[in-house]
C-alpha cells in the first residue's frame, strides 16, 4: 500500500509501497501527483527499473523532452539523459550535472518543465558518507517571503531566460570539456520570457519563477534596477530557511516538480568516485497555455 512519509522539512517526502517497474494505477497516480504538489520533491526508494520502465513512469506525468544540446542519451531512448562522471574506453558515458549552481530546468524554453525524474544507479561514497546530494529551494516559500510592496511592484512583469547563460557558466567550471553551443543549438534555444510570478498548477498558489542559472533580466525595468532586483531575488530564494537536501542511495527514483522549486547538484565527489544517474524531463504542456507558448 502506498504511504507518503514527509521529510519534516520545507520540501520532501518518501513514497513507500510502490514498485515503479509496474504501471501506476489511476488511484496511485492521483496520490503521487497530490503528494508532489504537497511536498515538491518525492523519493521512491529501492527501485529496480529498466530504461523503458523509467520512460514509461515518467511519461505518465506529461510529454517528455529530448534535449537538443545533449549527446549523452540512452541508446534507442533519447528521452533519457545520462548523467555521469564515468568513462568507457577513455570517453565519457554521460554529462556531469555537478556544480551547476541553482537553477530550474527548462525555464529557457517556451514550454517550461513540469517535473524531473532521476533514477540513481551508482552513487559515490567516501568514508561511508554519500556524496553528490541534490539540494532544493521552495519557490512557494520564496514568493510568500517577499515584502508585499515588492510583490505589488513585480506583479505582471516578466523575466528573460537564456540557455546560453547557464551553458557558458558550466564551460567555465574547472575541468569542463563542454564546447560552446553551435549556432544551430543557439537558434534552437533562443532566449524566452516568462512571468516572474506563476500560479502553480498543482497548488493554485503563486511561486517565484526566476533562477540564478538562466534568468537574465526583468524586461520591464531599466538594466541597473533589473540587475539589482535579480541579485536580491537570487539571494532571497536560496536562503537556508527555504532549503532541503536529498541524500542519494542506489535504487532511489527522485521525482520533483520544477515550477515550484529550484535545485543544485552538489559537486563534492572526484572523478574516480563514480556516479551514474538516468534522467527524464517532463514538460508542462499538460497544464495548457500558461506553461506552453
Amino acid at each position: 500500500m502506498l504511504e507518503v512519509i514527509p521529510s519534516g522539512k520545507i520540501l520532501g517526502a518518501t513514497v513507500a509501497g510502490l514498485n515503479l517497474a509496474q504501471p501506476l494505477s489511476e488511484a496511485n497516480f492521483t496520490a503521487v501527483q497530490s503528494a508532489l504538489g504537497a511536498h515538491g520533491v518525492l523519493r521512491f526508494p529501492k527501485q529496480q527499473l529498466t530504461a523503458q520502465q523509467l520512460v514509461d513512469f515518467s511519461a505518465r506525468f506529461g510529454k517528455l523532452e529530448i534535449n537538443v544540446a545533449n549527446s549523452y542519451q540512452e541508446p534507442g531512448l533519447p528521452e533519457i539523459m545520462i548523467l555521469s562522471n564515468m568513462l568507457e574506453n577513455g570517453k565519457p558515458i554521460g554529462m556531469s550535472d555537478a556544480g551547476q549552481s541553482w537553477h530550474t530546468d527548462m525555464s529557457y524554453s517556451r514550454t517550461i518543465a513540469f517535473a524531473n525524474v532521476l533514477y540513481g544507479i551508482k552513487i559515490p561514497r567516501r568514508n561511508g558518507k554519500t556524496l553528490g546530494n541534490t539540494e532544493f529551494c521552495s519557490m512557494h516559500a520564496a514568493y510568500d517571503g517577499l515584502p508585499d510592496e515588492l510583490k505589488r511592484q513585480l506583479e505582471g512583469k516578466t523575466v528573460l531566460h537564456d540557455f546560453n547563460k547557464f551553458w557558458e557558466m558550466m564551460r567555465r567550471e574547472k575541468g569542463s570539456t563542454r564546447p560552446p553551443l553551435t549556432e544551430a543549438q543557439r537558434k534552437a534555444k533562443p532566449p524566452v520570457s516568462h512571468p516572474i510570478f506563476l500560479t502553480h498548477p498543482l497548488t493554485g498558489r503563486k511561486v517565484l519563477y526566476a533562477n540564478p542559472g538562466y534568468s537574465m533580466r526583468i524586461n520591464e525595468l531599466p538594466e541597473k534596477e533589473s540587475d539589482d532586483l535579480l541579485a536580491f531575488l537570487f539571494e532571497h530564494q536560496t536562503q537556508p530557511a527555504y532549503r532541503y537536501a536529498h541524500e542519494w542511495h542506489e535504487g532511489d527514483l527522485m521525482l520533483w516538480e520544477d515550477i515550484g522549486t529550484i535545485h543544485n547538484a552538489v559537486a563534492d565527489y572526484g572523478p574516480h568516485e563514480h556516479r551514474l544517474i538516468k534522467r527524464c524531463q517532463v514538460m508542462a504542456s499538460v497544464f495548457g497555455d500558461d506553461f506552453a507558448q
